[in-house]
């Protein structure tokens, strides 16, 4: 009976939170959780994707494919090879979703009308804004890092010993700036991935409470509602992800600006080359967003329970 009756309590605290605004601090916690849960899981198709893209450009391409990179990978490091240069996204992971899922919640608060509803200009907006700030306060730094850190791992001689010495060498031989590379092509990137993401989900999320917002649609729903949102971001904006990982690489002195490097990947590659490490992309974010929506929806019900913030 006792349990019956927190269950209650538990589903009622849902609903609730479901309809009102959502505390931000909330959604820093909910958004660290879960994007520290989802890098540990879907880091070697990211590994894979950002060997294929530095790969494509090289004067002799070592893989002539998806299958044969984590074929070599396999062979030549063993299968934590799929997992260098996951402390620099690992440390990055966590604050990314904070600042995405907080900015959204603090938007979306400001946005919504009396009824706890978005427009939907007004959603690809809070998207939009969130996927901004996720660019300019974390992901850019640590995108940066990481695409170094791979792309120096593939070198006859390394010159980084791991994450923290790498930051150390970037910083001291670049300044700050140096881990601020490809800077516009990451707010391009992020902002439009965010944008196309929360549109997609709510929406159909949407779709499945029926008019109701404080309906819950569950777990499996909303897997399948990130899932689809995340395959819509793919498609949307990977050409944006090839031309931000050319300018993060260790040969990003060959472009001008992000504008030159767009140009020098159509003139070398055509447009296919805008579409390169498409596969291993779609694979690891359709299972990302699916993952990180349900995992953050799911925490921020038992804080609802737990943390009374009316």
């Amino acid at each position: 009976m006792i349990i019956s009756n927190r269950r209650q309590e538990f589903v009622a605290a849902a609903a609730a939170g479901a309809a009102r605004k959502k505390h931000p601090g909330k959604a820093v916690l909910a958004g660290g959780f879960a994007g520290g849960l989802e890098i540990l899981c879907t880091f070697p198709t990211e590994y894979v994707k950002t060997q294929l893209q530095l790969d494509s450009r090289a004067v002799t391409p070592r893989y002539t494919g998806i299958g044969d990179c984590i074929s070599k990978t396999f062979k030549s490091h063993g299968f934590f090879g799929f997992y260098r240069g996951l402390s620099s996204l690992l440390y990055g992971s966590i604050p990314k979703a904070s600042v995405r899922f907080m900015g959204y919640e603090a938007l979306r608060n400001r946005m919504v009308d009396q009824d706890g509803k978005l427009t939907q200009l007004r959603t690809v907006a809070c998207g939009l804004g969130a996927g901004v700030m996720e660019a300019i306060l974390v992901v850019c730094p640590m995108e940066t890092v990481k695409v170094k850190f791979i792309h120096d791992q593939n070198q006859p001689n390394p010159k980084y010993r791991g994450f923290f010495h790498g930051v150390r060498e970037i910083v001291k031989q670049e300044g700050l700036r140096g881990t601020y590379q490809g800077l516009t092509a990451t707010v391009l990137k992020q902002g439009s991935n965010q944008a196309i993401r929360f549109f997609v989900y709510n929406n159909l999320k949407s779709y499945f409470q029926e008019g109701d917002n404080t309906k819950e649609i569950g777990m499996a729903r909303t897997f399948l509602c990130g899932g689809i949102a995340g395959a819509a971001s793919v498609f949307g904006n990977t050409p944006l992800d090839v031309v931000k990982t050319r300018m993060q690489g260790l040969d990003r002195h060959l472009y001008r600006n992000t504008f030159h490097c767009a140009q020098m990947v159509l003139k070398h590659d055509g447009l296919k080359g805008f579409y390169k490490g498409t596969v291993p992309r779609l694979g690891r974010v359709v299972f990302d967003v699916a993952f990180v929506f349900t995992i953050y929806e799911q925490t921020m019900k038992v804080l609802d329970y737990v943390w009374k913030t009316d």
